[in-house]
């Protein structure tokens, strides 16, 4: 199983909107980047991520879990973007901030830490479990 981490903006699309889908879950829609939708590729149902709140809050605050493989983006008018169905697992007892993964030494070579902006990313299964750990997450 692969890990991954899924970065929205909570004013756009927030845990709680995640969560209020329930098992049915929601396409992670309108990613615009090659690099972002090729990860999507890759992913296989059951694949586990952290759900990431950027801009002011910048910290992980749940596990979502990948319910469908990747597929057309239905809000694209475009072929060339895909998207996966994802759908909310489990929250963070504690919010993990960038802050605090940025001077954790552990996870100093964390994608997040060296490229902040990709919207979607793979997590090695070293720094899954220590955001697990520090979030106080059942990995």
């Amino acid at each position: 199983m692969a890990r991954w981490l899924f970065k929205s903006e909570p004013s756009t699309w927030s845990w709680e909107d995640q969560v209020a889908k329930g098992d049915a879950g929601e396409e992670w829609d309108g990613v615009r980047n090659y690099q972002a939708r090729n990860f999507m590729r890759q992913m296989a149902v059951g694949d586990r991520g952290f759900f990431y709140h950027s801009l002011k809050e910048k910290s992980v605050v749940g596990i979502v879990e990948v319910i469908a493989e990747a597929h057309p983006d239905s809000k694209a008018n475009d072929p060339r973007w895909e998207c996966v169905d994802i759908k909310a697992v489990q929250a963070a007892k504690r919010p993990v901030s960038l802050d605090e993964i940025k001077t954790d030494p552990r996870l100093s070579e964390m994608v997040l830490v060296k490229n902040s902006r990709l919207s979607v990313q793979p997590v090695s299964e070293d720094e899954w479990q220590i955001i697990c750990d520090l979030a106080g997450l059942d990995p």
